[in-house]
């Protein structure tokens, strides 16, 4: 997956902004709330992802999903884009948005 189509999936959910992070990476937030983070030079997208999803991941295909950081329930996983399956990466961003965004954004993506 091209970081343009990236950017074309992550900005067509509702209600995300684009902002700098650290680093060189771009931030995407859904209602001041983080949940991806882009690094285009890299080719990789960090997730927020379930501590159980981060490790399922992980050990499906350790040369795209590696362990980025965890912190409470939540963990974070680095993917990339050169070899992540793009309807794949479409699955996991949307539960990264979702895992952020408040019920009634959830709610509305549903219907």
């Amino acid at each position: 997956m091209r970081a343009e189509e990236f950017l074309h999936v992550v900005l067509g959910l509702p209600e995300v902004t684009e902002r700098e992070a650290f680093s060189n990476m771009t931030g995407f937030r859904v209602c001041d709330k983080g949940f991806c983070y882009l690094d285009e030079g890299e080719g990789i997208v960090m997730l927020k992802a379930t501590r159980e999803e981060q490790v399922a991941l992980v050990a499906e295909d350790p040369a795209t999903f590696s362990p980025s950081w965890a912190s409470g329930r939540f963990a974070w996983v680095q993917v990339k884009l050169a070899t992540v399956d793009p309807e794949e990466l479409t699955e996991l961003v949307t539960e990264a948005w979702r895992l952020s965004a408040p019920k009634r954004l959830t709610n509305a993506l549903r219907t």
